[in-house]
């Protein structure tokens, strides 16, 4: 069962389990967290999410700040990828299975104190994904995406 944090094209977050999250899949289902009215499973169509956040716990730290570099003592596996949103927001991480037009893909968050343990973004909702080259942290190519979301 994972633990995950819906956030939609439209701004809605929405937090809960899932056990048949595929990203080959156009909708899965998710569990609502807890709360005093017991459990409630919703169908999430893939098509309206901005991403979706595998999380250590849904509390989080809203005092934490993330990095705006990637550590340079931290060894890391994958390709290092910067990738922004349609609504701004900016992500720090690696990939291993970025390819434009796929739809979506996974990325770790650069960041290890963060409360994603990772992350697939739909590719609809980016405005920029740029891989960045590992020796001196360079652009190596940025992909201007459409909107998917008219």
């Amino acid at each position: 069962m994972n633990r995950v944090v819906a956030r939609f094209v439209d701004g809605r977050l929405v937090k809960g389990t899932t056990v048949d999250f595929s990203p080959g899949k156009h909708a899965f289902h998710l569990t609502l967290q807890a709360n005093s009215s017991g459990e409630e499973s919703i169908t999430v169509d893939a098509k309206n999410l901005k991403a979706l956040f595998f999380v250590r716990d849904f509390g989080g730290n809203p005092q934490h700040q993330k990095p705006s570099a990637f550590d340079v003592s931290r060894r890391s596996v994958g390709r290092k990828i910067r990738v922004e949103f349609d609504d701004g927001e900016v992500m720090l991480g690696t990939t291993n299975g970025y390819r434009p037009g796929r739809g979506g893909f996974f990325v770790e968050p650069a960041d290890p104190d963060s409360n994603n343990e990772r992350c697939y973004v739909l590719e609809a909702a980016t405005r920029e994904v740029t891989l960045i080259q590992d020796a001196s942290s360079q652009p190596l190519g940025t992909v201007a995406m459409s909107p998917g979301y008219a």
